[in-house]
């Protein structure tokens, strides 16, 4: 086709000259230099469709774009060559099957954070069947942990905390939306929270604030992402609080850097935890630890675990 001969630097030059299809749209992306992935979800997000509805792609590559959707798909293009997420030109961000909308006011909930809800998810299948199980979520953000758990098991009575009144806009905003029935509250982790809990989770800060990955993040809350001069002083503040919200044989479970885990594990041994392990995420990186609390007469939900140092 003759636009495939044409320099890129000519096509955002003379707009006279610009690609009207899809597939040349689709094209003008690629070459600007995005991801063939990128380029295709923007592509969908432009015209409307579904990020799952790839194949129409290929079924409608020659229909014409409308000229107003060039324009909106070209400065989405920008947006994503200066590195903002995916998800925030787009609004949204699949998690635990979940569609979540997400802006520049919440982290974009990850993949890897997945292994924290299935670990808990375990955790809570081994209390006592009669009881009504309590989870709190610290750091909710996007409400995207809470929520897959409240999805998952509907009978869970789910709580997040959240320090950042503009997080918990975007929080209840999806809990109202995918109907599901979980209590939020503005705070600073375990401060002011009452009552006792089957199960603590939190994907906390935890990014030294001096981290050379912070370059890559620069569109993301700067709060939601570093936590002191070792990236450990959120996850310190909540294994030091925990302990008075836990009922007996409870568990706390915690997100962590891809280098912290010895050092996360350390802190739960010195605060009394039990059971104390880590899990990996999809890349086979130890991405988070936990540990369930007992007193001298209590028992663990699921005591039978290996502990870490049994896997050592």
């Amino acid at each position: 086709m003759e636009y495939a001969q044409a320099a890129p630097e000519l096509i955002a030059m003379h707009p006279s000259q610009t690609p009207t299809t899809v597939a040349q749209m689709l094209h003008m992306a690629q070459t600007q230099g995005l991801e063939r992935l990128d380029a295709q979800l923007l592509v969908l997000h432009a015209m409307g469709r579904s990020p799952h509805d790839r194949a129409w792609l290929l079924a409608h590559d020659t229909d014409p774009m409308p000229h107003a959707t060039q324009t909106a798909l070209r400065t989405t293009v920008q947006r994503r060559l200066g590195g903002e997420p995916l998800a925030y030109i787009t609004g949204h961000k699949e998690f635990f099957g979940l569609d979540l909308q997400v802006d520049a006011r919440v982290l974009v909930p990850r993949p890897d954070t997945e292994t924290l809800v299935e670990w808990a998810l375990e955790v809570l299948a081994d209390a006592p069947a009669a009881t009504v199980h309590k989870v709190l979520d610290l750091g909710t953000g996007s409400g995207a942990i809470a929520l897959a758990l409240k999805h998952t098991r509907p009978e869970l009575r789910v709580s997040a905390v959240d320090f950042s009144a503009n997080a918990l806009a975007v929080a209840r905003a999806n809990a109202q939306r995918l109907e599901l029935d979980v209590s939020f509250s503005q705070g600073s982790w375990l401060s002011g929270v009452q009552g006792l809990f089957h199960a603590i989770v939190s994907n906390p800060p935890y990014i030294a604030d001096h981290d050379v990955h912070l370059a890559a993040l620069t569109h993301e809350p700067l709060q939601a992402l570093t936590s002191g001069s070792d990236g450990l002083d959120d996850i310190r503040n909540i294994i030091t609080q925990a302990p008075a919200q836990l009922h007996p044989g409870a568990w706390l479970l915690l997100e962590h850097g891809y280098d912290q885990a010895a050092a996360v594990r350390d802190l739960l041994l010195a605060a009394g935890f039990a059971g104390v392990q880590s899990r990996q995420d999809l890349a086979g990186i130890a991405r988070c630890s936990g540990g369930y609390y007992r007193n001298n007469i209590a028992t663990s939900i699921g005591e039978e675990r290996k502990t870490i140092e049994d896997l050592m």
